[in-house]
């Protein structure tokens, strides 16, 4: 990546929602900015629900695919390039390392300090083990607010289990893959990992 020199970076505003979208539309990804600000609105909605605070769960929506305008045959480089530690799965399947890209670009070229917020972007696609609640709002705001064309094929199933709890919510979705795992190209251990804890809490 060459120290981000590839990308258009303009002075900061303070106002990340306008910030965020700004550098994936200058990027190249207007398709994601967009994609950012839903996830961004689904996660304060969740979050509202919940008991987070709804400005930090938003940070975290507009962060979470930063990462896009990073090629996906650049990411592991960029990774590695960065000190991001990269996974056997990581290089199987480069797309699911955007998670820990977008961790490091919030740190990077936004500015952000609060771990809670950069944390969860950075597991926000496989979740993890001992996830926060944030981690948890933000995980289940991408997945109903995805970025796909239609419905998702488990947004029934993930809004009834939401209304139960944001575990139930994590794992219906996380069980929904579960069950077509041989058709995926990796299981990344951090959602193994989500699956069997999440298992056993419910």
């Amino acid at each position: 990546m060459n120290g981000y020199q590839k990308l258009v970076l303009r002075p900061l505003t303070g106002d990340l929602r306008h910030d965020t979208y700004q550098f994936l539309v200058e990027n190249g990804c207007p398709d994601t900015a967009q994609h950012c600000l839903d996830v961004g609105d689904e996660a304060r909605n969740i979050a509202l629900q919940y008991g987070v605070d709804p400005d930090t769960a938003a940070y975290s929506g507009y962060l979470h695919d930063i990462s896009a305008v990073v090629p996906n045959e650049e990411r592991i480089a960029a990774a590695k390039e960065l000190g991001i530690e990269v996974l056997l799965e990581e290089e199987v399947f480069p797309m699911i390392i955007h998670q820990k890209l977008s961790r490091q670009m919030a740190i990077d070229l936004f500015k952000v300090d609060d771990l809670q917020v950069v944390d969860a972007a950075g597991c926000h696609t496989t979740l993890r083990a001992n996830p926060t609640v944030l981690d948890k709002v933000l995980f289940v705001a991408d997945k109903i607010a995805w970025d796909q064309p239609g419905n998702p094929p488990y947004l029934r199933e993930i809004k009834q289990a939401l209304e139960q709890s944001l575990d139930a919510a994590c794992f219906s979705y996380i069980d929904y893959l579960w069950q077509r795992r041989e058709q995926l190209k990796v299981v990344h251990p951090w959602l193994r990992d989500a699956y069997y804890e999440l298992r056993v809490k419910l």
